[in-house]
């Protein structure tokens, strides 16, 4: 058996042996969710009699109602909605802004700026609870939407203006001074040049923000207590106090929450993994 053989039956079969292991894992992460999702569908009479772990005996949308009605996930999705929807555009669009203007222009004090916004995003969140609560009940914006869109916003734009920043940096400086040359204001530049090469991570850091800001309880929990304002994420531990043993109840309510930021992944995901390359690359 000559060399070149013994290689190649080697490499296809480290190519085996690594999709049956990357194919092993894929299945045991997938088994929770496929777990959940079959809950969601079974009746509780079918549960408490063949145990949760069972094949399923029963199909029923009804857990979905009782979560979205009774167990008040409507309420709390719009209010999730409500929250997320503005705190993604308004930190993508400032930190857009922020990011042109440290990235495109000669300021004083730029790194020492860069390095405020990363060192803030260091921080432990925890540390800064107690703060937060007691600002927002000073300026009376306690127990609001808001003060939660305040503080996400807040928590979350210098970040974002990292990554901006490089990936404005690495434009060409020719394109911009053409454009001045032309006749372009900072402005005109913004809009109609950076902003529309660096829509690749635009994209990416709205579902990856989107999907922070949604999932978040932490800062919820901190500054809301009335249960009607309440977002999606705390209204699930809501249901799962209401319905202490009904799994079916649960899993239903854990699937609705799920669902949106699902669909914006998968809208977003061909612009999602073009940004990672693209930041992988610069």
């Amino acid at each position: 058996m000559s060399a070149t053989s013994t290689a190649v039956r080697r490499r296809r079969a480290a190519t085996a042996g690594f999709h049956l292991g990357a194919g092993a894992l894929a299945l045991l992460w997938l088994l929770p969710i496929a777990l959940v999702l079959v809950t969601s569908l079974r009746s509780f009479d079918d549960i408490a009699a063949h145990g949760l772990g069972s094949l399923p005996h029963s199909f029923t949308l009804d857990n979905f109602r009782q979560a979205w009605v009774d167990g008040g996930q409507q309420r709390a999705l719009i209010n999730s909605l409500l929250v997320t929807v503005p705190c993604v555009l308004a930190t993508l669009a400032l930190a857009a802004m922020a990011a042109f203007a440290l990235s495109r222009y000669d300021l004083p004090l730029r790194r020492s700026l860069l390095l405020l916004m990363l060192g803030g995003n260091l921080l432990p969140p925890q540390i800064l609870l107690i703060p937060v609560s007691k600002l927002s009940e000073m300026i009376g914006v306690f127990d609001t939407l808001p003060a939660l869109i305040g503080v996400q916003i807040g928590f979350g734009v210098g970040f974002y203006v990292f990554v901006l920043h490089g990936f404005m940096r690495a434009i060409p400086a020719e394109i911009q001074q053409a454009a001045v040359v032309d006749g372009a204001g900072p402005w005109q530049v913004f809009w109609r040049i950076i902003l529309p090469l660096t829509r690749p991570a635009l994209a990416a850091l709205s579902a990856l923000s989107f999907t922070w800001i949604f999932n978040d309880l932490l800062w919820a929990i901190t500054v809301l207590r009335s249960d009607t304002k309440m977002p999606i994420t705390a209204a699930l531990i809501g249901l799962q106090g209401q319905y202490v043993s009904m799994w079916n109840v649960i899993a239903a309510g854990s699937v609705i929450a799920a669902a949106p930021t699902v669909a914006v992944f998968l809208r977003f995901q061909r612009h999602f993994v073009a940004g990672l390359n693209l930041g992988a690359v610069k």
